[in-house]
């Protein structure tokens, strides 16, 4: 019986067997794999561009670098890198090797797992992102130069518009409600980033979370923010749900047609197999 409980664990967090039978996460209902996999290329390639532009700017013109990531604006930024770059890689192997799947779908589940997580969080924490900055930290400054007024927008717009890229425009199925509390997590540890870095740099990355200064409203802003996490969560959840049963329902645009008769593994759990000797 232990040997099952892992397997029901990972099925329980999204990761079936076999996994993304159906090739959801490399597909979209407009575009061919191909297409897909050029955009998603081309996408990774500004969000790092703009990283490293961002980065060297900080550490070379303003002398600033290292409370790069310390911001949560830039730690959410790495994460599209890193998505991006993971599924153009993985969508262009598909684009490839057509029937023959992807590589992630022979990987440990550890790594597929982790990829998920990945997704549910650069569909949620740049709309976050976009939401606080422009109603609690945008000011006059924010397009004082070119360089601030292309850098705001590239992490503090445009990120948010990557996001509904992959919402709307993918087959990306929707992240299912165990991953709630792991990438809820993840952001309340963003708490004790910032204030280690008041700690050890004596700056507070973002004027809300000065107690001093806020007094009581920092709970409300922190409490805010957890509300607004579920609600885009869901939001997000039921955006997926409704636009996979659109095109399950009118459409076979994507080159792999979504069987309407079976809900992804986002929202079917499997019931654990006998154990086989690769599950103990």
């Amino acid at each position: 019986m232990k040997s099952l409980r892992p397997v029901f664990l990972y099925e329980r967090f999204g990761v079936g067997s076999p996994f993304d039978p159906a090739h959801k996460l490399v597909t979209s209902p407009v575009f061919s794999p191909l297409a897909l996999g050029i955009i998603r290329f081309l996408l990774a390639l500004y969000t790092l561009v703009t990283t490293i532009t961002i980065l060297a700017s900080e550490s070379l013109v303003y002398h600033d670098s290292k409370s790069y990531l310390s911001y949560f604006t830039d730690l959410s930024y790495i994460g599209l890198v890193s998505y991006f770059w993971a599924s153009s890689v993985q969508t262009l192997a598909f684009a490839l090797r057509g029937q023959k799947g992807y590589p992630l779908q022979s990987w440990p589940r550890v790594l597929q797992l982790l990829h998920l997580l990945l997704l549910s969080t650069i569909i949620v924490f740049p709309i976050i992102v976009t939401a606080v900055f422009w109603a609690l930290l945008a000011s006059p400054s924010t397009f004082a130069t070119r360089y601030s007024a292309w850098s705001n927008i590239s992490e503090h717009a445009m990120n948010s518009l990557f996001a509904l890229f992959e919402i709307f425009l993918t087959n990306v199925g929707p992240s299912p409600w165990s991953h709630l509390v792991p990438v809820f997590i993840l952001l309340v540890c963003y708490l004790g980033v910032a204030y280690i870095t008041h700690a050890t740099q004596g700056i507070y990355t973002y004027g809300f979370l000065d107690p001093a200064k806020e007094h009581g409203l920092l709970a409300a802003y922190i409490v805010g923010i957890a509300v607004g996490y579920c609600v885009v969560f869901i939001i997000v959840r039921s955006i997926c749900l409704f636009r996979w049963w659109l095109v399950a329902r009118y459409t076979s645009a994507s080159s792999e047609p979504i069987q309407p008769e079976a809900l992804d593994e986002w929202e079917e759990v499997n019931q654990p197999k006998e154990s086989s000797a690769s599950d103990v």
